[in-house]
C-alpha cells in the first residue's frame, strides 16, 4: 500500500520537473526589434502637422471654404493614431461635424468619416445612425455597407452584419476578405480566418498598398498569436515594423510575446516604457500592472494601476475603457456594485455576447451566482468563444456546482495559455 501512495508522488515530481527543464523556446531577439524603441522622428506625424500647419492657414484665409475642415480633420485622425491622444481623436470630430453641418450631412464620404470617428470613441449607436443616414443617400453603397457591417458587429447585430457582408462579396476585395476573416473569428472558426487575412494580404502585397500592409501583417500577428502560432506571429509584427518603425501597436504585440510566452517581465517592462512614450494611452498601465501581478510586485502592481486610473480621469475617454474598469472593479468585493453600474452601460452600448459576459461576471462577483449563471445562459454560451470570456463561463459553472461543465472549458482554455496570459493562467489551473 506503501508504494501506491509514493507514485503519484513520483509522478507530480518528474511533472515538476519537465516543467523546469522544458522552458517555452526563446522566439524573440532584441536585435530585431531594439532600432524600433527610441526612434526620434515619425514622417507621418511631420506629415500630418505640416498638412494641418497648411490647411488650417487656409481656412483662416477663407473661413467660408468649409471643405478644408475634412482634410484638417483626416489629419487630426493621423496624429490620434500615431500619439494616442484622446483630445486629437476628438479634434476630428469636431471638425467632421463642422463640415456635416455646413453640408446638411448630404456627402456620404464624411458622413461615413463621422461615424468611424464615433467608433474609435465607443459611440456605436451614434456610427450607426450615421451609417444608416449615409445609406439613405445611396452614393457609393458598398463602401457603406461595409461601415454597416463593421458596426453591426460592434452592436452585436449579427443578422444585419451578414447581410451586408454577403452584399460587399467579392473574393478578390480587400475589404470584404478582411471582414470575412472578422466573421470567422467571431464564429470560433481562428483557422479560417487566418486563411482570409493571409488572402487580404497577398492583395496588399500585390497592390504595394503600405497602408494595408501593416494592417494585415499586424491582425495577422494577432490571429497567429491566438491560434498558438507564436513564431509567424512575432514574424508578423516584424514585418510590420519594417514597413513602418512607428506601429506601436505592433511593438506591443511583441511585448506580449516577451512576457507571456518567454516570461521575462523586465524585457515586456523595458518594451511598454518605450513604447508609451511615443504612444500613451491608459491600457499600458493595466499591462504594467498585470506584469507587476505575476511578479508578486503588490506595490507596482497598485501603482500602475492607480496611475491608469488617474490617467483616465484626467482624460475624458468616455466609454472607450469601460471593459477594462469592469473587470477591475469586479474583482474587489468593495467596488463590484461600480462594476455592475459599467456592465449595464456597455451592454445599452453594445449589447453583444462579450457585454453580457461582463454583466454575468459582475453579478458572480457581486455573490449572485444563479442571476449570473441565468445572463451567462442567455446571451453568452455559443455565441463568444474569446477565452477570456470561457474562465468567466467556467467560473460561474463551478459557483453552481455544475461541474462537469467546467472540465472541459478548462482543458480547452489551458490551450489559450499564450492568448490568456501567465497572471489568467494560474486561475485556470485552480478551475
Amino acid at each position: 500500500m506503501k508504494n501506491l501512495k509514493i507514485l503519484p508522488l513520483l509522478a507530480f515530481f518528474v511533472l515538476c520537473l519537465s516543467s523546469c527543464t522544458n522552458k517555452p523556446p526563446q522566439i524573440t531577439n532584441t536585435l530585431d526589434y531594439e532600432k524600433y524603441l527610441n526612434i526620434k522622428d515619425n514622417k507621418s506625424i511631420d506629415f500630418a502637422n505640416r498638412e494641418i500647419n497648411f490647411w488650417q492657414t487656409k481656412i483662416d484665409a477663407a473661413p467660408n471654404q468649409k471643405m478644408y475642415l475634412g482634410m484638417l480633420a483626416s489629419n487630426y485622425g493621423t496624429l490620434f493614431q500615431y500619439t494616442g491622444n484622446i483630445k486629437d481623436l476628438y479634434k476630428s470630430e469636431e471638425l467632421l461635424t463642422q463640415y456635416n453641418e455646413a453640408y446638411k450631412y448630404s456627402r456620404v464620404s464624411t458622413i461615413r468619416s463621422l461615424a468611424r470617428n464615433y467608433i474609435s470613441q465607443h459611440r456605436f449607436k451614434e456610427a450607426l445612425n450615421l451609417a444608416n443616414k449615409a445609406l439613405a443617400i445611396g452614393e457609393a453603397r458598398k463602401e457603406t455597407q461595409k461601415l454597416l457591417f463593421d458596426v453591426q458587429m460592434e452592436v452585436g447585430n449579427y443578422p444585419e452584419a451578414l447581410k451586408n457582408l454577403n452584399a460587399i462579396r467579392d473574393m478578390n476585395d480587400y475589404d470584404y476578405l478582411i471582414r470575412l476573416a472578422k466573421w470567422n473569428d467571431h464564429k470560433g472558426d481562428l483557422k479560417t480566418a487566418i486563411t482570409f487575412m493571409e488572402k487580404a494580404r497577398d492583395i496588399a502585397i500585390e497592390d504595394d498598398d503600405k497602408t494595408l500592409k501593416i494592417w494585415s501583417y499586424s491582425n495577422l500577428g494577432d490571429f497567429y498569436g491566438h491560434a498558438g502560432r507564436i513564431q509567424e506571429s512575432y514574424d508578423s509584427y516584424l514585418k510590420t515594423l519594417e514597413i513602418d518603425p512607428n506601429y506601436s501597436y505592433a511593438l506591443k504585440g511583441i511585448a506580449w510575446i516577451v512576457f507571456s510566452h518567454e516570461r521575462n517581465t523586465t524585457e515586456a517592462n523595458r518594451i511598454i516604457t518605450a513604447i508609451a512614450k511615443k504612444h500613451d494611452t491608459p491600457d499600458f498601465y493595466l499591462l504594467k500592472s498585470q506584469i507587476a501581478q505575476f511578479s508578486g510586485d503588490k506595490s507596482k502592481e497598485v501603482a500602475n494601476r492607480n496611475a491608469y486610473f488617474s490617467m483616465l480621469k484626467k482624460y475624458n475617454y468616455g466609454a472607450m475603457y469601460n471593459k477594462y474598469n469592469v473587470l477591475i472593479y469586479a474583482d474587489d468585493k468593495t467596488t463590484a456594485s461600480k462594476a455592475l453600474e459599467i456592465a449595464k452601460v456597455e451592454i445599452d452600448h453594445r449589447p453583444t455576447p462579450d457585454s453580457y459576459d461582463l454583466l454575468a461576471w459582475s453579478y458572480l462577483n457581486l455573490g449572485q451566482k444563479k442571476k449570473a449563471l441565468e445572463i451567462a445562459q442567455k446571451y453568452v454560451v455559443g455565441k463568444s468563444f474569446e477565452p477570456k470570456v470561457q474562465y468567466h463561463l467556467a467560473m460561474i459553472y463551478k459557483s453552481n456546482n455544475i461541474i462537469e461543465k467546467v472540465k472541459p472549458i478548462k482543458e480547452e482554455l489551458l490551450g489559450s495559455a499564450y492568448e490568456l496570459g501567465p497572471t489568467l493562467e494560474k486561475k485556470v489551473m485552480q478551475l
